[in-house]
């Protein structure tokens, strides 16, 4: 938990004198290693007014100096985790809390910050019109900052039109089929709370209507589109994503099982044009570590780390909801009450990183950009997140040589366990 670690260091931060400038303060990061056109760059890097900067104008155009200098003490420097997929946490769940969902969304948003995820999709599995009309106005987009938490990049909206053969933890009776094209998604989810609210929506390119409005969608509301939950063919996966679709939902999870004449969604890891990224869960559960690494050697620069975690995320064992249904937790894995079904994760962003390294050999610039540049390229906002190029956001983390996080930046302000209040939900 990288609040652990932040409690004194404010004080040992050192301030420059320097003349006051209406422009206001620049810190300087130093004694680090910045990761930057994907290496790790022995470097400084310079924050003001919560974006980062080029220090060439500081320097020779205002003849400036830092204001604070913060000593990272070797550390590396890494632009702030992203997590596309995160159905709940400490508790709280996005689907199931409609009533308080403010609450839920104020709580995980704070946790979520403290643990070095600085930005994410709030995920709501697949329910019911009602629901997405009562909470997709909680989920849109949102600034992150130490009084809310982490950013909010809109909502990722999983199902309903999905598979009932690959539905995993979702709830048969939920379950759509969009024979009237976009009236049904209008009636479903309404297009205007996709365009306001929502950063991507899954679906099974199969299902009755959806391949023909894939592009309909994107179009109508400016969306991403992924595969997910899908018995789709190897021809239908491959139209979906020529059609728009540029991402598929937890890789190997809820899908067509590999095959040598028909690989279908998973084939277009092999694709010999375009493929899409994907979403992995690392947690060592969901995907054994020898198919993560066939991923990560069929398409790196593809990979997302997701945590796909539920209300139990950061909770001790026991009994929750996600969405409507009863989960067990019990030892890091995840079930519907009474089967077998898996039900997301409790893993954090920050295992993710590490356990993808364990599981593949991977460098640490590799697995730092599955969990930064790469979700930020799937939604299409590295202008402000994902790098730390001149101009992007503050969101920084300061990781160990282990990957482990020390401190943790939103919008240019750190973010500790004092400045940064929330509670969690009790057991059920």
């Amino acid at each position: 938990m990288a609040a652990a670690s932040t409690h004194s260091h404010t004080s040992n931060d050192a301030r420059a004198d320097s003349k006051p400038s209406s422009s206001g303060p620049i810190t300087q990061f130093y004694n680090c290693r910045v990761l930057r056109d994907h290496q790790l760059v022995d470097d400084s890097l310079y924050i003001q007014n919560g974006k980062i900067i080029d220090p060439a104008k500081m320097f020779w155009d205002e003849q400036r100096i830092p204001d604070v200098r913060i000593d990272c003490k070797g550390g590396i420097v890494s632009p702030g985790y992203i997590d596309l997929q995160i159905n709940g946490a400490y508790g709280f769940d996005f689907s199931n809390d409609t009533d308080i969902i403010e609450e839920a969304v104020s709580n995980i948003s704070k946790g979520l910050l403290l643990q070095g995820c600085t930005a994410y999709c709030p995920t709501t599995v697949s329910s019911r019109p009602e629901v997405y009309h009562k909470v997709l106005a909680h989920l849109g987009p949102r600034a992150g900052s130490i009084e809310d938490g982490a950013t909010i990049l809109g909502a990722h909206v999983e199902g309903p039109f999905i598979s009932p053969q690959k539905k995993g933890a979702h709830e048969l009776a939920t379950l759509r089929v969009a024979k009237n094209g976009l009236a049904d998604f209008e009636e479903c989810y309404g297009l205007n709370n996709l365009r306001k609210y929502a950063a991507y929506v899954t679906m099974a390119p199969e299902v009755e209507g959806v391949l023909e409005s894939i592009p309909k969608l994107i179009k109508a509301t400016g969306i991403c589109i992924s595969s997910g939950h899908s018995n789709a063919t190897s021809a239908v996966a491959n139209k979906a994503h020529t059609s728009g679709a540029n991402m598929i939902t937890h890789l190997f999870n809820a899908m067509h099982a590999f095959h040598q004449r028909d690989p279908g969604v998973i084939g277009l890891l092999g694709a010999s044009e375009s493929r899409p990224f994907y979403g992995i869960i690392c947690d060592g559960i969901h995907v054994h570590p020898h198919s993560v690494m066939i991923a990560y050697y069929a398409h790196p620069a593809g990979a997302c780390l997701v945590t796909d975690a539920m209300s139990a995320q950061s909770l001790p064992d026991g009994f929750y909801k996600l969405g409507e249904m009863d989960v067990d937790v019990h030892g890091g894995h995840v079930y519907i009450k009474g089967t077998n079904t898996i039900a997301g994760s409790v893993i954090t962003m920050a295992e993710c990183v590490r356990n993808f390294i364990k599981f593949t050999g991977a460098s640490k610039v590799e697995a730092l950009e599955n969990a930064t540049l790469h979700p930020a390229q799937m939604l299409g906002i590295t202008d402000r997140k994902g790098t730390l190029d001149h101009g992007a956001d503050a969101d920084i983390l300061v990781l160990d040589d282990n990957l482990f996080v020390q401190r943790v930046f939103v919008a240019g302000q750190e973010a500790t366990e004092e400045n940064v209040k929330f509670t969690k939900k009790a057991l059920s």
